[in-house]
């Protein structure tokens, strides 16, 4: 039975070759003057696309301010910098170009500037709530997070290594650019952890024991074929233009909350989970989540298990006749077949961690308090079960 559901996607999609030549002019249409662009590494400029960036908004007139550096699992002494910044030039607009990194970056700024006298890291500790977000823009070059469209930003203080997120449709990107073909140049393994991490956006939302929509399960069953199909093809070309595409746009649907509609919410453990294991270890976050599913999957599935069944049959493809256990188990070994075609890991060895005991309470701990009270819907889970999650994946 369906539930209840609001649906709020306003992100301006531009979608295709040169379409960041336009980026000064559509940044002009929300009427900004002071624009501060958030980055990443090297590769912005290297492709020359920073630059090429910096003339379209000059073009229109544009004042810029630079802040690089954006690193994985994104710390919030950048986002603390971004903010002393963009008070100091006055930053009206928020330009991020890359992927979620970048981007979730961006919007923590966002909210920084737009309440200068808040801490910003309140809202990721969820002590009070977003009033204001300044407009935030992308243009994107890491099919992944889905952080282009979405209402989500992740932020790590690495004082801590907590790892915490914040969702508001405040800080909904005004538009988003999407050129496949800056994607190209991405090494493999950065690739498939970006398949890797739209497939478990949708797969959140998926695995749910409070209610689905038939549709809803038809627009994920499809996008999971689709990435998986595609990450397949890039896995061995990587120039694929269409393949490109079609993770990319995929990218942005899983996480803009289509593959949700009519649900409970969706479950989201193996994603809470994952931070902190990126917290505390700095892994690659889709690869995290590879390596942490398939021990959550074994876990939870004998309370969600006709959900489990579907998925075997409707999206690994699995035909064997058999118990409606066996048929989930052999869905999740498919799965786990999968994460290797593409190079990804399936537990937290080939991971490269090896977490003690001490540690893997320590994670629980903080995932319980990261979580709020929302600890899963195919299954809810306990400081016990996300302990013995964690053990059972090394």
């Amino acid at each position: 039975m369906a539930n209840n559901f609001e649906y709020y996607s306003p992100t301006k999609v531009y979608f295709g070759k040169g379409e960041e030549k336009n980026v000064g002019r559509y940044i002009r249409e929300y009427g900004a003057n002071n624009v501060m662009i958030v980055y990443g590494g090297s590769s912005a400029k290297k492709s020359g696309l920073l630059d090429l960036v910096k003339d379209a908004l000059s073009k229109e007139n544009l004042s810029v301010t630079e802040i690089g550096g954006v690193v994985p699992n994104p710390h919030l002494d950048k986002v603390y910098e971004g903010i002393e910044l963009g008070k100091k030039n006055k930053t009206d607009f928020i330009l991020a170009i890359g992927g979620g990194s970048p981007i979730d970056t961006a919007k923590a700024i966002a909210y920084g500037l737009a309440e200068p006298d808040k801490d910003v890291w309140e809202l990721y500790e969820h002590t009070r709530v977003a009033e204001k977000c300044l407009p935030v823009a992308s243009i994107l070059t890491i099919a992944a997070a889905g952080s282009e469209t979405s209402k989500s930003s992740v932020i790590t203080d690495e004082k801590t290594n907590s790892k915490r997120a914040y969702d508001d449709n405040l800080a909904r990107p005004v538009f988003t650019i999407m050129n496949p073909e800056y994607t190209m140049t991405l090494p493999d393994y950065q690739t498939e952890s970006g398949c890797t991490d739209m497939m478990m956006h949708t797969m959140e939302r998926y695995f749910t024991n409070g209610g689905n929509m038939e549709i809803t399960d038809a627009i994920a069953e499809g996008l999971l074929k689709t990435v998986m199909k595609n990450a397949v093809i890039l896995h061995s070309d990587p120039q694929n233009y269409e393949a490109r595409a079609e993770v990319m746009w995929a990218g942005s649907l899983a996480h803009n909350d289509l593959t949700g509609c009519g649900n409970d919410g969706g479950d989201f453990m193996s994603h809470q989970l994952e931070h902190e294991m990126g917290g505390m270890f700095n892994v690659t976050h889709g690869a995290g989540l590879a390596a942490i599913w398939p021990s959550w999957a074994r876990y939870v599935m004998p309370y969600c298990l006709p959900r489990f069944v579907r998925y075997a049959r409707n999206v690994m493809g699995v035909t064997i006749n058999g118990t409606d256990q066996e048929v989930a188990e052999a869905g999740i070994q498919a799965m786990e077949n999968f994460y290797h075609q593409i190079g990804m890991p399936v537990n937290l060895k080939e991971l490269g961690i090896a977490p003690s005991d001490e540690q893997i309470e320590e994670m629980a701990s903080r995932c319980l308090a990261a979580c709020g009270g929302h600890t899963g819907s195919a299954k809810r889970l306990t400081k016990e079960d996300m302990i013995q999650i964690y053990k059972n994946a090394r």
